[in-house]
Order: C-alpha cells, then sequence, then structure tokens
C-alpha cells in the first residue's frame, strides 16, 4: 500500500509533468487518429476509438512508463487492404483476433521473436510501409474525393485506355483549394519543425500544421470562394459518434478463413512495431528503465481484442507519440493515461472544431509520417553498408509492395537466410600455403563453427592436395564442428596414405564412421 508521502510525490510527479506532457501527446495523436483512419478506409471514429483505448486500456496494463499507443500509420496499408477486399465486420473480428494472439505471445512469453528477423528486413518492411502510406495520400492531397484514384482514372491514364475522357475527369475532379491549403500546409509543417519548434517546443508541429490548415482553408472559402473546400472534403465525426459503433460478429470467424490470416499478419506487424517502439523510447528514458517485453504484449492485445469488440483500428505502442511523450518530459504512464481521457472529451464534447479539419491538412502529415518511415537517406545509408544488407533491404521492399506484408517479410528473410548460407558456406575454414624445402605445406584452419554447409569445399579441398605433400588440419580456434565433417576427415585418412600425404590433425576428434552398405 502506498504511503502519504508517495502518493504525495506521484501527485506531484502527475502535476508537474505528466499532465502538461499529456497534453502534448493529445495534440499529436489528434491528427494522427483521423488521419490514418481516413489511410485505412475505415470510419473516422475508428481511429479515435483506438487512441481512446491505447490510453485508457494499454498505458496502465503496460509496464513502459513512457510508451503511447494508438492506431499506428504503418498498418493502414494493411487495414485499407482488409477492408476493402473483405468488409468492416471481417476487419474488426481480424483486429479482435490479433488481439487474443499478441495475449498469448506474451503469455507463453514469446515476445523476444522479433529479435530473428534481420535489421535491414524491418527497415525494408518500414520503408515500403512509408511508400505505400505517401502513394495513399495522394488523391486527398489534390482534393480529388472520389473511391477510385489508382485503380480507374490513373490506371487508365498510363494504360492509354480512355486517355482523354479519364484526363478530363481527373482535371474536374482536382480541387485547385484543396492543393494550395495541403502545400502550405507542408510548406508550414517544414519551416515550423526547423525554425520554431526549438523555441515553443510545448506547440507540437502537427497541432500547429493542422491548426494552420484550418484558418487557410477557412480564408479561401470566406474571401476567395472559387478556392473553397467541398463539405465531403473536411472530417465528418458525427455529433454523437458511439451511436454508429457496431459490434462484430464473431459468427464469421467460421465463415472467413481469411481473418485468421488477416489477424496473423496485423498481430505480427503491431507486435513488431510496438517492440521496436519501446526499445527506442526506453533509450530516450533519462531514468533507464526497460519495459518489460511479454507484459507489454498482453496489454496491447488486450487494448486490440477491445478495440476490435468495439470498431476500432489495432493498437501499437507508436514512436512518434511516445517521443513526444519523453521530449514533453513525461515521467509515468499517467501522460499516456491522460491523453486517452483528452480524446475521448474531445470525441464527446468538440466534434465540430474536429469537423473544421480538412482531409488535405491530414494527408500532408501522413506523407510526413511516410517520407520519415522511408527517408532516401536510410536508402543511401544502407547502400552504404554493402550489398549483403542492401539486397535483403531492396528485395523486402519489392515484396512488400508486390504483394502484401507478411508475405514480403517473409521473402526478406528468406533473401537475408540466403546470404546466411552463402557465408557460412564460405566462412568455415581458410588454408595457408607454404614450402617447406620442396615440399607443399598446407595448414587449414577451422572456422569458430564448422557446419554440414561446408562439407563439399573440404571435400573438394581434401581431393585436390597433391601427392607427398604435408596437409595440417587444426580445429584448435573452433567451438562447434559438425559430425559431418568429422567423418569427412575420418575417412580421408586412408586417401591421404595412399597419395603419400603426411596428415597431421590437430584437436579434431576421432568419430566411428558408419559404413551404409
Amino acid at each position: 500500500m502506498l504511503s502519504r508521502k508517495n502518493l504525495r510525490y506521484q501527485w506531484l510527479t502527475f502535476r508537474k509533468h505528466d499532465l502538461r506532457a499529456s497534453g502534448t501527446v493529445f495534440f499529436v495523436a489528434l491528427p494522427l487518429c483521423l488521419g490514418i483512419s481516413l489511410a485505412s478506409g475505415a470510419p473516422v471514429y475508428s481511429g479515435l476509438l483506438a487512441g481512446i483505448l491505447g490510453g485508457l486500456i494499454v498505458a496502465p496494463l503496460s509496464g513502459s512508463q513512457l510508451s503511447v499507443s494508438g492506431p499506428a500509420a504503418g498498418l493502414t496499408a494493411i487495414c485499407a487492404a482488409v477492408i476493402a477486399t473483405s468488409g468492416l465486420d471481417v476487419f474488426f473480428v481480424s483486429v479482435a483476433v490479433a488481439g487474443l494472439m499478441q495475449v498469448l505471445l506474451g503469455v507463453f512469453r514469446l515476445g523476444g521473436f522479433t529479435h530473428f528477423i534481420p535489421a535491414t528486413v524491418i527497415k525494408g518492411m518500414l520503408a515500403a510501409i512509408g511508400i505505400i502510406l505517401i502513394s495513399k495520400q495522394i488523391p486527398s492531397l489534390i482534393g480529388y474525393d472520389k473511391p477510385d484514384f489508382w485503380s480507374n482514372e490513373l490506371f487508365n491514364i498510363f494504360t492509354f485506355r480512355h486517355v482523354f475522357s479519364n484526363v478530363q475527369s481527373l482535371y474536374e475532379s482536382i480541387t485547385l483549394g484543396a492543393i494550395l491549403v495541403a502545400a502550405l500546409s507542408l510548406l508550414m509543417l517544414r519551416v515550423w519543425k526547423l525554425k520554431v519548434q526549438k523555441h515553443v517546443p510545448f506547440l507540437p508541429t502537427s497541432f500547429v500544421t493542422v491548426l494552420f490548415g484550418i484558418l487557410l482553408a477557412m480564408a479561401f472559402g470566406h474571401f476567395l470562394p472559387a478556392l473553397g473546400l467541398k463539405p465531403s472534403q473536411f472530417v465528418q465525426i458525427p455529433e454523437n459518434i458511439f451511436s454508429n459503433m457496431r459490434l462484430p460478429d464473431f459468427g464469421l470467424i467460421t465463415a472467413h478463413a481469411e481473418i485468421w490470416k488477416n489477424g496473423l499478419v496485423i498481430c505480427f506487424v503491431a507486435t513488431l512495431e510496438t517492440l521496436l517502439s519501446i526499445e527506442a523510447i526506453d533509450k530516450l528514458d533519462d531514468q533507464n528503465r526497460i519495459s518489460p517485453q511479454n507484459r507489454e504484449l498482453v496489454a496491447q492485445g488486450t487494448g486490440n481484442f477491445m478495440s476490435g469488440l468495439l470498431g476500432g483500428l489495432p493498437i501499437t505502442a507508436v514512436i512518434v507519440r511516445s517521443s513526444a511523450n519523453a521530449e514533453a518530459g513525461a515521467r509515468t504512464w499517467m501522460s499516456g493515461f491522460m491523453h486517452g481521457v483528452w480524446l475521448l472529451l474531445a470525441v464527446l464534447f468538440a466534434t465540430r472544431l474536429v469537423n473544421l479539419i480538412p482531409y488535405c491538412v491530414l494527408a500532408a502529415i501522413l506523407i510526413r509520417t511516410g517520407y520519415n518511415l522511408a527517408k532516401p537517406s536510410m536508402f543511401i545509408a544502407v547502400w552504404r553498408q554493402g550489398r549483403e544488407q542492401f539486397l535483403p533491404f531492396i528485395v523486402t521492399i519489392g515484396a512488400v509492395l508486390f504483394t502484401d506484408l507478411l508475405v514480403g517479410v517473409v521473402i526478406g528473410v528468406a533473401y537475408s537466410i540466403y546470404f546466411l548460407i552463402k557465408h557460412t558456406y564460405r566462412a568455415g575454414f581458410t588454408v595457408k600455403e607454404k614450402m617447406e624445402g620442396h615440399t607443399p605445406h598446407f595448414r587449414i584452419e577451422l572456422a569458430l563453427n564448422v557446419s554440414f554447409l561446408n562439407k563439399k569445399r573440404i571435400s573438394d579441398l581434401l581431393d585436390k592436395m597433391p601427392e607427398y605433400s604435408i596437409v595440417e588440419i587444426t580445429g584448435t580456434d573452433s567451438v562447434y564442428i559438425d559430425h559431418d565433417i568429422l567423418e569427412i576427415f575420418q575417412q580421408y585418412k586412408p586417401k591421404a596414405h595412399n597419395k603419400h600425404i603426411q596428415l597431421i590433425m590437430k584437436n579434431i576428434p576421432e568419430v566411428q564412421t558408419i559404413s551404409l552398405h
């Protein structure tokens, strides 16, 4: 039980640090919740609900003190694909199933599986998500308010199918006012981030950008009606947002097998993003606290189950909100919890203000988010690390873009394993040659680990040894030598004798070979 002194300390910490930080995180989270709903093709309330649950449910259950959870940009491509192909009901059930999978991962203490995924594959996955996220915002950025931009207008133009009629249709659907608002908002975002943010750190860049976009859209509508935005180009949250919530039909689990695949993909990516985020945010914690991975998965899984049950988007720990939380001076999980409270209050009492936000401004913010995931500087940095790092990175990006995220990551991991096998094949030993008088002396030094993958190279090397030579095989530095390799050495002894080769073996265990006939 907490003493009065501890309670007073926690109250002072909350009042001085966490309460203020929660306001900063709220202004970061609100436009992101709305924008991610837009990018996912989900109802606006789905993103807001995920943000609310990320604060009210995940924050108290999580062992991470500084991470903040909510809908994540990294899952927008998956959400949009599932909603487009299977509908909202199947999608929400998939989110709930993903939550249950995460809980099981945490209960069985499997949170460390991400350590087996190469860093280049993770970077490639995030870069591909960034590219997809940017491409999804193009219609909103130019004011195109029809649902078939990529599949109809642009595709038909590029394929020269009814090209003139589609160019005209695209031209008529573009809104100059939306383009100007988006372009100026992007400029404001950039300038504020570089020039002003450090002087007023309590004002988040995304909040300032949204406020600027709202004022700009209002000015166009009032003073320049020709540049005014259409009502369909603004966020539209109903006054009673919770009246639109509906419980998904869990009977769909037996009727739609893809729910399990969707749930697995959402679980995998949400878990990956969560664990990477808490690992990164722990490095920003000046108190050096370490977040328990498995407890985090139980918390995230509980949040995702509730989100799917109520019709929300998938929830993860999000590095953008979490870093803003740390920079704002948060000390405990109460900051993340309170940001959920502020989101709930905004939904209940300030929907008219939220509905003033143009979609093109949210698109500008999401394009910046996508750019941060797929920066050209990251491509250059991976390139400089060598082809062994760059090729799996590029293969993962291409695989994700042309298949889906789970298949793309599997292909990236498989390609990385190919490089691992290739290097293991080459790195089993080294050979040093010198002459002792007129006799060639070959010294074969085995590596730290010598596996069966090295069988062919070692066999070929020994078969090429010239007659009347000295062959010295040493395993002094080896920790593991595969039994297959030891059998090759054992079987080479009579061959060496017949070729008059002086065979010297140091620290090579004797094994019994088994005849197959």
